[in-house]
C-alpha cells in the first residue's frame, strides 16, 4: 500500500487527497469541501464520502485515514470542542466504516500532522523532545519524543492566565479579532508558548496549520529559549498523517479496542 487516501477534517473544512507513501507527497491535487454548517457526524460522513468518491480509481478499496480536532482513544471520541457535541462518546472508527463501507483509521488531526512531521518534515531525526503545535480553528498539539508519537496531548486546552488557551491565541482568534500579526504574536502566542516551555522543556517547538505559510510575519517575533520553527509540510501534514495512520492501522491493528 503505497498510495493511500489521507483525510483531515477541521472546523472550516474538509480536504483530502491520496498520498504516496514512499515519497511523502500528494499523489494527485488535494480536494476541498467546506465543512457542514451543522457538522454532525453524518453529516461529515457524507462530505468524507464525496471525497472518497472523488479519488476511487486511485485507492479501489484501501482503508482511509480520517483526522479529526479530538482526542481518539481507540476509535473513540471522548469529547470534542469544535465539532458538533453529537461527536462526543462516539465510536467513530466503527460509525464511518459501516457507513462509508471500508476501513477508516481516525486520528487526531494534530497526532496526524506530528505523524507526518516525524516521518518527512521538519521533525525527521531529531533526538530530542519535539512538541508540533497546529494553529487553526484551535491549537492541535502533538508530543514526539526520539521520533515516537506520545498521543493525545490536547495542549490547546491548557488554562493560562484563566483562559482556555486555544480561545486566545488560536488563528482564528487572529481573524476574528483582528489581530495585527505582531499583537497575535507578541501578546497572545509568546505567552501560550512560553508556558509551555516551562512545562515541557522541549529541544524543539515545530508550528503548523494554514497560517505556518505566513512564518515570516510572526515566528521571528516570538523570543523563547527553545528553538522555534515551522513546520516543512505546512497543511498538508494532516492529510499525509491520516494516510500515514491508515497503513499502520492496516498493518497493526487496534489491540486495545472498547
Amino acid at each position: 500500500m503505497s498510495i493511500l487516501l489521507g483525510i483531515d477534517v477541521g472546523g472550516s473544512g474538509v480536504k483530502g487527497a491520496p498520498v504516496d507513501l514512499e515519497a511523502g507527497e500528494f499523489a494527485k491535487p488535494r480536494l476541498r469541501i467546506p465543512t457542514p454548517a451543522e457538522s454532525t457526524p453524518a453529516n461529515v460522513a457524507d462530505v468524507v464520502a464525496e471525497i472518497i468518491a472523488e479519488f476511487a480509481d486511485d485507492i479501489g478499496d484501501t482503508p482511509v485515514g480520517l483526522t479529526i480536532p479530538a482526542p481518539v482513544l481507540h476509535g473513540r471520541v471522548p469529547f470534542i470542542a469544535n465539532l458538533h457535541q453529537d461527536w462526543a462518546g462516539l465510536q467513530a472508527d466503527e460509525f464511518f466504516s459501516d457507513r462509508l463501507g471500508r476501513q477508516i483509521t481516525l486520528v487526531n488531526d494534530a497526532d496526524a500532522a506530528g505523524l507526518a512531521e516525524v516521518h518527512f518534515g521538519a521533525a525527521k531525526g531529531n533526538p530530542g523532545l519535539v512538541l508540533l503545535t497546529t494553529l487553526g480553528t484551535g491549537i492541535g498539539t502533538a508530543i514526539i519524543y526520539r521520533g515516537v508519537l506520545v498521543p493525545n496531548s490536547e495542549l490547546g486546552h491548557l488554562e493560562i492566565d484563566g483562559y482556555d488557551a486555544e480561545k486566545r491565541a488560536a488563528s482564528s482568534v487572529k481573524e476574528r479579532e483582528e489581530l495585527s500579526y505582531e499583537k497575535w504574536a507578541t501578546k497572545r502566542l509568546q505567552r501560550y508558548y512560553s508556558h509551555v516551555e516551562m512545562l515541557l522543556s522541549p529541544d524543539l517547538f515545530v508550528v503548523g496549520g494554514g497560517v505556518s505559510k505566513d512564518w515570516d510575519k510572526f515566528g521571528p517575533l516570538l523570543k523563547l529559549k527553545t528553538p522555534i520553527i515551522p513546520a516543512k509540510l505546512r497543511n498538508k501534514a494532516g492529510i499525509i498523517g491520516a494516510a500515514l495512520a491508515a497503513k499502520d492501522s492496516a498493518e497493526h491493528p487496534e489491540p486495545l479496542h472498547k
